[in-house]
């Protein structure tokens, strides 16, 4: 290995460390707790370092939420796989909104707070990839030129439902009725 594969190495190492404590951070105490010092201090760096590598908190939960929409991706891309038709549309209900139960820091960093991720046409591959992994759901059921407003529908019912159970604002006893009524309005379109 040259000098300059390890020092490669070594920056991507403590670009992941950020990412990670960020990520960690956020889970234990709460967005508000990420900061710059605070992030500095958990990896022990200073915060020169870390602005070396992200321009400050937005560009931190920008990568923080990037790498949560991958993993999304390979859940939702896994939960699709096992089925077919609507049974396809239910598995992947059930694991969006699981993902978001269970990963509630990450899932805001992904669709809540501000950060530098373009969404559509502008948006980085990986965001791209799972938009399209959730517009497979349609594609044999709509138009070619309505899926995507399908797919977009579909994602803001799942996020409203995922964002709104999460505080308390809806009937529990209804969670599951009302994702029977979403699976059956998406395997009807």
């Amino acid at each position: 290995m040259t000098v300059q594969e390890r020092k490669e190495r070594d920056r991507a190492q403590r670009r992941q460390a950020i990412i990670d404590s960020a990520r960690e951070l956020a889970e234990s105490d709460g967005w508000d707790a990420v900061t710059v010092r605070r992030l500095a201090e958990r990896i022990e760096y200073s915060q020169p370092v870390l602005y070396s590598h992200f321009s400050g908190k937005r560009a931190i939960v920008s990568a923080v939420a990037e790498e949560g929409i991958g993993q999304l991706l390979d859940v939702l891309r896994a939960a699709r796989e096992q089925a077919d038709g609507p049974a396809a549309t239910e598995a992947v209900v059930r694991a969006y909104l699981r993902f978001a139960a269970e990963n509630a820091a990450l899932y805001d960093a992904m669709f809540v707070l501000d950060t530098e991720l373009p969404f559509g046409p502008d948006a980085p591959q990986t965001l791209r990839d799972c938009f399209e992994e959730l517009e497979r759901l349609f594609r044999p059921l709509v138009p070619e030129a309505e899926s995507g407003a399908y797919t977009e529908v579909f994602w803001s019912t799942l996020h409203g439902l995922a964002a709104l159970d999460r505080s308390d604002r809806l009937r529990p006893d209804l969670r599951e009725q009302r994702m029977q009524v979403l699976i059956r309005w998406a395997t009807r379109s």
